[in-house]
């Protein structure tokens, strides 16, 4: 990849500006009232210089101002990322650093705290990236790294929190409608109201449009999210949430008797509550309980023998109780501990030749130290236990070491282990197909072999924020070692079926190493104005069936966002990610290079403000994404909002 010389030059105008500037000195309180404050890394409330790794935050305007539709196409705009719309997980997904698939399980995503992988979809994050709409999201924190010492097995590679917003800022009516090519038609309705006592907000909206050039059919997201804050005492807040969202979504091909084209539903819904209550100054208790409920409809008939129906559908839920304490026991000090309970279920007789119901229950401790060795030196030292009943125990920890070298400029480094369990597919996968009682066909069988995945980081980084030169800069070099990566093989089953007698394990077939460098920067050089650029230059190592595989792959975006007079706003996004087979995906991935625009005039509407809004997504011709067939549009619609 050759870089884009324009961040390069916005770098060294931001370091001139501050060598050179004659603005008055910033203090110290100035600079730490600038730094962001994050909530999901290590389970406590800390300064972005304080974290132990790097963090990626998509706020609140470059939500507004990217003119993105669902979550996973912000997910450009982090340095490491690759985005996909062409997998048979029905919704957009993104990977950092590792296999994109169908289901690309080496994520954690939450929604306020809450896991929303699919327990189904053997982990996929696809679904859970559609949770909400992006008009009710405050910020979205990204940790780039394995966050498994906070989070567990799910966090494997990395973590995503989605936030939603405040209900003190989402009071009253917000109406959007937005139609265009390729079949766009969105709309949402927001309804928000309430006291001081207690405050609700109560969210419907779908999303539609043709899918991909290439696709068996449009793609449709309905989602409708409830959610109640109450103030149950001077020390004590609860909040409830609920929801429900459908995705359907053609997949398949016309044609294909193995895969023929149909429409897949994702039906998925939800209750969680949390509760928290201030102990005293200086610590705090926090409970969650949730129930997921996910019901998967996708089935064709079999074109050769329409006595054969092809079926993956079936059903999964999962539980979930934790309870987590936060203290400071001294200025120097800050400790939070805690435990989780979680069951997982699933059902599906096309999937595992079976009515019973497959559980994996866990069992997770935690804790994570924040110490203060000097003024200027933080420790973070935490880890995880989880026991798992289908895969046995393991700990997960992480150190990780940051020194403020200077006001505004940090250096951090450090070290985790995770490890991921096979999925229930993954282990006790049993897919036949029959016509009567005679067995036609079988294909995957596992044998419940494998091992748990595992992967050892070891990072540095360095932390620059500059308030005097509007300036921000985050570097990330990285060593991860993935060893055990879960993969499909074949081999002989005799009496598997009357056409072949060759079926598919899950087997640890593969080992990598990846090492490089990655970074975002900040910078807002005039008033109204602010460049946002991520980059990420990636060396692999493979070792896949006693062969070895050298790779190199670069990812970068780039925003440029800028408010104009007159209510007028323009912002531009640029991505670019490099031709190359990533470790754990078999394909070469095509290179993708992506441009969109949006030009937005705020209004007035019958006396209410009201936002009229022109994005364009893919400017340039359409692109391959990912899979040959499958060609991303370009894409022109209207937007018009209206609040109350």
């Amino acid at each position: 990849m050759k870089p884009c010389r324009l961040p390069s030059v916005l770098l060294l105008c931001g370091l001139s500006a501050l060598a050179g500037a004659q603005s008055p000195a910033v203090s110290e309180k100035d600079y730490l009232d600038d730094v962001p404050v994050v909530l999901s890394v290590s389970r406590l409330p800390q300064r972005l210089d304080e974290t132990p790794g790097a963090v990626s935050i998509i706020d609140r305007q470059m939500i507004r101002m990217s003119g993105a539709r669902d979550v996973a196409d912000l997910l450009r705009l982090v340095p490491g990322f690759r985005v996909t719309n062409s997998f048979e997980s029905n919704t957009p997904q993104g990977s950092y650093h590792t296999t994109l698939s169908d289901y690309s399980n080496h994520m954690q995503v939450m929604v306020d705290g809450r896991s929303v992988y699919s327990t189904y979809l053997q982990g996929s994050t696809g679904p859970g990236l559609q949770t909400v709409a992006l008009e009710d999201i405050e910020r979205i924190e990204v940790y780039r790294g394995s966050n498994s010492a906070a989070y567990g097995a799910r966090a494997f590679l990395g973590s995503i929190n989605i936030v939603t917003r405040d209900l003190v800022d989402t009071q009253g009516v917000l109406a959007r409608v937005a139609r265009g090519g390729n079949g766009i038609e969105d709309q949402m309705l927001r309804l928000g109201w309430g006291d001081e006592r207690a405050r609700f907000r109560l969210s419907a909206d779908g999303r539609s449009d043709n899918g991909l050039d290439g696709a068996s059919g449009s793609s449709r997201v309905q989602r409708v999210n409830l959610r109640a804050d109450v103030r149950a005492g001077p020390h004590d807040v609860v909040e409830l949430r609920a929801g429900q969202s459908l995705i359907d979504a053609g997949v398949g091909f016309v044609g294909d008797d193995n895969n023929n084209a149909r429409t897949r539903r994702i039906d998925t819904s939800f209750a969680q509550l949390d509760w928290r209550r201030n102990l005293d100054a200086d610590q705090d208790l926090a409970f969650q309980a949730s129930h997921t409920i996910e019901r998967i409809r996708d089935n064709f008939i079999y074109t050769p023998d329409a006595r054969i129906t092809v079926d993956f559908g079936g059903q999964s839920s999962n539980s979930n109780l934790l309870l987590q304490h936060t203290v400071r026991l001294n200025p120097a000090l800050r400790l939070v501990w805690g435990g989780e309970l979680r069951r997982e279920s699933v059902v599906s007789r096309p999937l595992y030749n079976t009515d019973a119901a497959f559980n994996n229950d866990f069992t997770r401790l935690f804790t994570n130290v924040e110490w203060r060795l000097h003024p200027d030196v933080l420790l973070n030292a935490g880890a995880l236990f989880e026991d798992s009943s289908q895969s046995g125990s393991h700990v997960s920890p992480r150190v990780m070491l940051n020194w403020r070298v200077a006001e505004g400029h940090t250096l951090r480094g450090g070290f985790s282990r995770a490890f991921r369990p096979p999925s229930t597919y993954e282990k006790y996968a049993n897919v036949r197909y029959f016509i009567g009682s005679t067995l036609v066909e079988s294909v995957d069988v596992a044998r419940g072999g494998m091992l748990s995945e595992k992967v050892l980081v070891r990072e540095v980084g360095y932390l620059a924020e500059m308030p005097s030169a509007r300036l921000s800069f985050d570097l990330r070099l990285f060593d991860e070692h993935v060893t055990g990566l879960v993969g499909r093989e074949p081999y002989n089953l005799p009496g598997s079926g009357v056409f072949n007698t060759e079926v598919f394990d899950y087997v640890n077939d593969e080992d990598f190493r990846i090492h490089g460098h990655e970074f975002q920067l900040r910078w807002k050089p005039w008033d109204g104005s602010q460049f946002v650029y991520a980059y990420a230059r990636v060396d692999s190592t493979q070792f896949y069936n006693s062969t070895t595989q050298v790779g190199h792959y670069g990812t970068q975006g780039l925003m440029f966002m800028q408010q104009l007079p007159a209510g007028v706003a323009f912002s531009l996004i640029h991505s670019e990610a490099d031709a190359g087979r990533y470790p754990g995906s078999d394909a070469a991935m095509p290179a993708v290079r992506r441009t969109d625009l949006r030009l937005a005039k705020e209004l007035r509407v019958a006396g209410r403000p009201a936002e009229l809004a022109l994005v364009g997504q893919n400017l340039g011709s359409p692109y391959a994404d990912f899979r040959p067939e499958f060609r991303y549009p370009q894409r022109l619609y209207v937007q018009l909002k209206v609040e109350h």
